[in-house]
């Protein structure tokens, strides 16, 4: 190992200078870098009290969900609380007209009524150790990319097999600081995950798209689930057989409230951010990435709606799709704002150019870094014209389901390829599956409509040169794009799925059939062009960024030693803390911290597809009938706070100074969703929904008194 990299290790340990709000931190290292400043701000506990690998600590109540989502345990039953939009997909796919559990809820009032759910599953973190030595061994600046990739993952695969652990346990190693810094995570998964309780989407998901990354929020944005395990209480597969699951630890809850200034605390897995890249990429996706996308977007939520506004089987397929769509589409927007109004650029330009001066002032630095800005300043503009072409391919190909079901077939062609034929009688299972899941969310009318507005998108943005032989020809013909997708969708197997299914179960010819359908040989076309012209450039140009940004990483870690660094978020456990604060979005507004049910009746309007609300709300509203739940008449329901939080934090426990659970993390303000690139402690707030609002939906409009009966309510 180099010199340089064990200064790095040293100068990450050492506790510096304050970054209050700021800052996605790993818990093992919060007693050495951020205790104090957490006391400071008005924290009650240790940080042993939040993790501590020789007993329980809040950590072990924590659960990465399905690896999207964060959720907590709140009962020593093995129930656990995390959004309703993480929970929404199991909740549409276990809805029919019959039993609709989007628009009217779901509770189980036994455990005996709790739903299975396939593929769900929940992860603990039982430690996190620093294996940076172990894995960085032998590397030295002259390895290539792919030379030193090669290197590590050896060195993590003789880790694995070195390191002691149960049978029931995993390893999953990952990369920090660019590469610089490297961190082993011992977990346990489980994979019996039932449905509880999930409130109706006029609740859940009060306000929808309107609402969404917006303050102030009335929403209840909340679903409940329970782990089951084993007799022994170890992971297990889905079995009749399995109990509830005991855990180490579940979250006491505290109906006290909060008031402006009182210190907050986020547990969970945020998924990426990208805190410390240059001008040049922050420049990049301010003006070229995040409007493509925003565009390709919108013509995809214009079209899905109108047809779910029509059709309520529609709305039920595609809800969950719309739903995901819309979140990252409104996401960059308020990022493309945030960026432009906080001057991100300009300031990642202010403080390269003090870097240069502290580069250029000392010979060591001039050595190892002196044309490192110049450097990614050139890789970044060459890389723009592909990075373009990949992000119009990457937005288009996988909002078109026709094309996702080719992407599958392509799979099952492939494995078809191998000679290992009894491998292949599970990969070709696995495929079948795949497409069937398809299936089960696809509309023949609404796909062949996404299809001829993306690929008028695809025609516009992407060079002629990069474009698919097959559809210029096709166009070259005299048809346009309606007929095209007339020929497309009528002709094709795969708008058939009962044939195309019986044909891959069945049809030894099902390769010769299947490469001559007009679809896939449109996909595979589309598909070709993009891999011979676009990808190849993008892997070799991004091979080289991401060099030059672990160096530029190494730069900053290296140089500013009075600046005390946290790891960019990539979904592995993190704590950040801040306080309850409103905010000022621009002259001549500024936000309260809090809501109330008062504003849900505000926004009230009967029948509309995003502010109806169910009768019994308003009437318990009506009667002021809030239980111990509210607060001098009144029935708190969301707040904000200055908590550094992203995408995969949803669902995170809310936690008081004393590590209480007060409220559920479930959005970010508009203006401030740009702090995955650009954190701004004046305009960055966290949403969250009170959990005296939870409990008063699964307590007085539900009737749930069985699941209230299980928590600690303080």
């Amino acid at each position: 190992m180099t010199k340089r990299l064990l200064t790095l290790i040293m100068l990450f340990t050492l506790s510096l200078k304050s970054l209050a709000d700021e800052g996605m931190w790993l818990p093992q290292l919060l007693q050495t870098l951020n205790e104090k400043e957490m006391k400071k701000m008005g924290m009650k506990i240790n940080a042993s009290d939040i993790y501590n690998i020789n007993k329980s600590s809040l950590k072990d109540a924590i659960v990465s969900l399905g690896g999207f989502c964060t959720a907590e345990v709140i009962s020593d039953k093995g129930l656990i609380l995390t959004n309703h939009h993480c929970g929404f997909d199991a909740i549409q796919n276990h809805s029919t007209l019959e039993h609709n559990y989007i628009q009217n809820g779901f509770w189980a009032y036994d455990t005996k009524q709790e739903i299975p759910n396939q593929g769900l599953f929940v992860s603990f973190i039982i430690s996190i150790e620093d294996v940076t030595s172990s894995l960085l061994k032998n590397i030295t600046s002259s390895l290539t990319e792919k030379e030193r990739q090669t290197a590590i993952e050896k060195n993590i695969a003789d880790l694995k097999k070195s390191y002691k652990k149960e049978t029931y346990q995993d390893i999953i190693i990952k990369p920090f600081f660019d590469g610089n810094k490297f961190y082993l995570f011992l977990t346990e998964t489980y994979k019996d995950v039932r449905l509880v309780g999930a409130p109706p989407s006029s609740i859940g998901n009060f306000g929808k798209d309107s609402d969404n990354w917006m303050w102030p929020r009335h929403t209840g944005d909340f679903s409940m689930f329970r782990i089951y395990a084993d007799k022994n209480n170890k992971p297990a597969e889905y079995s009749p057989e399995n109990v509830p699951y005991k855990p180490k630890r579940s979250l006491s809850i505290s109906l006290k409230g909060l008031k402006e200034g009182d210190f907050t605390m986020v547990f969970g897995f945020p998924g990426k951010t990208n805190e410390y890249l240059s001008s040049y990429a922050v420049k990049q996706i301010a003006t070229s990435s995040d409007p493509l996308k925003i565009e390709i977007r919108r013509n995809v939520l214009e079209t899905m709606g109108s047809f779910m506004r029509k059709d309520e089987g529609i709305k039920i397929q595609y809800a969950a799709k719309y739903a995901s769509v819309e979140n990252a589409y409104k996401k960059w927007q308020g990022e493309v704002l945030g960026l432009n109004k906080s001057n991100a650029v300009q300031k990642k330009i202010d403080f390269e150019n003090s870097l240069r001066n502290k580069i250029s002032n000392n010979k060591d630095y001039m050595t190892s870094y002196g044309n490192l800005l110049d450097e990614l300043s050139t890789a970044y503009g060459e890389i723009e014209p592909f990075a373009f072409a990949r992000d119009c391919y990457s937005e288009i190909m996988p909002r078109i389901e026709i094309f996702n079901i080719c992407s599958a077939l392509n799979t099952f062609i492939t494995n078809n390829k191998q000679k290992d034929a009894a491998a292949n009688i599970n990969r070709n299972q696995a495929s079948i599956d795949k497409i069937d899941d398809i299936y089960k969310e696809y509309n023949a009318a609404v796909d062949k409509i996404l299809f001829e507005k993306l690929m008028s998108i695809y025609l516009a943005k992407m060079n002629p040169q990069d474009q698919s032989t097959l559809l210029k020809q096709l166009l070259a013909s005299g048809k346009d794009l309606k007929q095209i997708s007339d020929d497309l969708y009528n002709n094709s197997l795969l708008n058939q799925p009962d044939s195309l299914i019986g044909i891959l179960k069945n049809n030894k010819e099902a390769i010769n059939i299947l490469q001559k359908d007009p679809a896939f040989m449109l996909y595979t076309d589309i598909a070709d062009a993009y891999n011979k012209n676009i990808a190849q450039q993008v892997s070799s140009l991004q091979s080289k960024i991401n060099r030059l940004q672990r160096t530029y990483m190494e730069a900053q870690l290296t140089i500013l030693k009075d600046k005390r660094f946290y790891p960019d978020a990539n979904s592995t456990l993190r704590v950040t803390y801040g306080n309850v604060k409103g905010y000022q979005p621009r002259d001549g507004m500024k936000y309260h911290f809090y809501t109330y049910m008062d504003g849900i009746m505000e926004k009230y309007k009967p029948g509309d597809y995003e502010f109806d609300v169910p009768q019994k709300l308003i009437d318990l509203y009506r009667k002021k009938d809030f239980g111990r739940y509210g607060v001098n008449g009144r029935q708190p329901v969301c707040f904000i706070a200055s908590n550094h939080t992203t995408g995969g934090n949803s669902g995170s426990p809310a936690l008081d100074a004393y590590g209480n659970l007060v409220g559920l993390n479930f959005d970010r303000v508009w203006e401030g969703t740009m702090s995955d690139i650009n954190y701004d402690s004046s305009i960055c707030r966290n949403i969250m929904v009170d959990i005296r609002y939870v409990l008063f939906i699964i307590d007085k409009f539900a009737g749930a008194q069985n699941l209230i009966n299980e928590m600690k309510i303080n």
